[in-house]
């Protein structure tokens, strides 16, 4: 069985409420290893219909989104995992450092940073003809400048060991229809490049995970048939395959893996 060699390494990963989402797989993944996790997040309040959310869609992935971590703990619990929870808003510079002090208190020290948080506009207002100023700094706020913030203060307080892991999506490139979304995490990319030519000398690796269609609860049935015939391996992506990818590159076996954006796609958006 592979060591991926992080027992006892502390990792921090925001987004960590939805339990069906990459940042719940990701705990769950890096807690089998024997790694420290540390679950960030901010409940995101939107209207969804609780009669629809015992299936996939929108309502369901809302409904997640707006509630806390304890189903994602108490899965941690089963494994007898050293966890902590932190509500925090990523996006608030003083959060922010109250989530790196919280984690350095409890553990002592943090290894690897998993920048999962992010947010979309929900109004449909993220083309070039209806763009508001409103969801241009929404967006960036949290998927840009938050991302930003915490891997600034991560590489202050990491010590000899340091893995930054950030999440894009398959379609940063061209992503109509969500123009403000995809140029958030087009702009992730390019930070993968520069902050990785900036902390190498630390010893720091810093990569991008591009997810393509990955089923967190807000694919339905009818969006999934539109779906697969994008995917040339004809299947959706799951959190673990994303996680997956994740824990690899937070092992001691990537340690020359860097500046690397990997897409998790099955061949979608290539």
């Amino acid at each position: 069985m592979l060591d991926y060699g992080l027992k006892d390494r502390v990792a921090i990963i925001t987004g960590a409420n939805n339990p069906q989402g990459i940042g719940a797989a990701t705990a769950l993944a890096f807690a089998r290893e024997g790694a420290k996790v540390v679950l960030v997040y901010q409940k995101i309040a939107r209207d969804f219909d609780q009669s629809k959310t015992e299936t996939n869609g929108v309502d369901r992935y809302y409904q997640a989104n707006a509630g806390d971590a304890s189903e994602v703990a108490a899965k941690l619990d089963k494994l007898c995992a050293d966890y902590l929870v932190l509500e925090k808003d990523i996006s608030d510079e003083l959060q922010v450092k109250e989530i790196f002090e919280a984690t350095i208190e409890q553990f002592g020290r943090v290894d690897v940073l998993v920048n999962n948080a992010a947010t979309d506009d929900e109004t449909g207002n993220d083309t070039i003809e209806t763009i508001t100023q409103e969801v241009i700094d929404n967006t960036f706020a949290v998927n840009v400048r938050g991302s930003l913030l915490m891997t600034r203060e991560f590489v202050r307080r990491c010590k000899d060991y340091g893995r930054v892991i950030f999440l894009s999506t398959d379609s940063a490139q061209v992503f109509a229809g969500q123009i403000t979304y995809g140029a958030s995490k087009a702009t992730l990319e390019a930070l993968t490049r520069s902050i990785a030519m900036e902390v190498g000398k630390y010893g720091i690796t810093v990569n991008s995970v591009a997810p393509g269609p990955t089923q967190t609860g807000w694919i339905d049935e009818e969006l999934e048939q539109a779906v697969l015939p994008l995917i040339p391996m004809g299947k959706l992506i799951q959190p673990e395959d994303i996680a997956n990818t994740i824990l690899f590159l937070a092992s001691e076996q990537a340690r020359f893996v860097t500046g690397q954006v990997i897409k998790v796609s099955g061949g979608h958006a290539l």
